[in-house]
């Protein structure tokens, strides 16, 4: 594997969050964000093997969207 793969694979993995990891980050509990992902609310998600993960950049689109919308800010 060169170093440029080996760095790009290095990003992907910052970029892919599993439930607790963002429970430690946003402070909502893992079975939330599942739970949430199991009735399609919330931002997307998707299934790497057996586990269910989200995008960093998708989440934090999906709260900044959520800000938004609870702010009352048009």
């Amino acid at each position: 594997m060169t170093n440029e793969t080996s760095g790009s694979l290095d990003e992907l993995a910052k970029e892919i969050q599993g439930a607790v990891d963002l429970q430690k980050w946003t402070g909502t509990p893992a079975s939330t964000w599942r739970y949430w992902a199991h009735i399609g609310y919330g931002p997307a998600s998707f299934k790497l093997g057996r586990r269910r993960v989200w995008r960093r950049s998708v989440v934090e689109a999906w709260l900044a969207e959520q800000e938004k919308s609870s702010s009352g800010v048009a």
